[in-house]
């Protein structure tokens, strides 16, 4: 089941950042990074951030998170993140049909790094085209995504 998140609930935003810690160790790891700024986030910017959180329920589980960004112009999907607990169970493609479904927008952007092929391939699937590369300060090379 996906739901929005209430992010500003302390509890909440803990297993919020919980899922993201788990994937993006994760992801890492595919992008043979060092150091990588998603695992830094502190509690705090999930608490006091105005993006939108939506989660994928599992049973008892918080399996799955997206954070969107939205104003006149896009709708940016800012974090897609899947507990490896539940990789290859399709929750990160109901997540981007909700994003979808819940935020009408003429154009869709999301980015992610260039080696990590899971997430690459979801975005082609689902009918995103690779606008942009380019090479972070944090030594990650980088792809953005766009969908019309």
């Amino acid at each position: 089941m996906i739901k929005k998140l209430q992010h500003t609930d302390i509890p909440t935003s803990q297993k919020i950042r919980e899922v993201f810690q788990a994937s993006y160790a994760i992801e890492a790891e595919l992008l043979k990074a060092l150091d990588f700024p998603p695992l830094k986030r502190p509690l705090e910017a999930f608490v006091n951030c105005s993006n939108v959180f939506l989660g994928y329920w599992k049973d008892e589980a918080l399996a799955g998170v997206v954070e969107v960004t939205q104003d006149n112009i896009a709708t940016h999907i800012q974090s897609l993140v899947v507990h490896p607990d539940f990789f290859r169970q399709g929750i990160a493609r109901k997540l981007m049909h909700s994003v979808f479904d819940s935020f009408p927008s003429e154009l869709f952007t999301v980015e992610t790094g260039v080696d990590n092929g899971p997430a690459c391939q979801l975005y082609e699937k689902l009918g995103f085209v690779e606008v942009k590369q380019w090479a972070t300060d944090h030594g990650v090379r980088k792809v953005r995504f766009e969908k019309m």
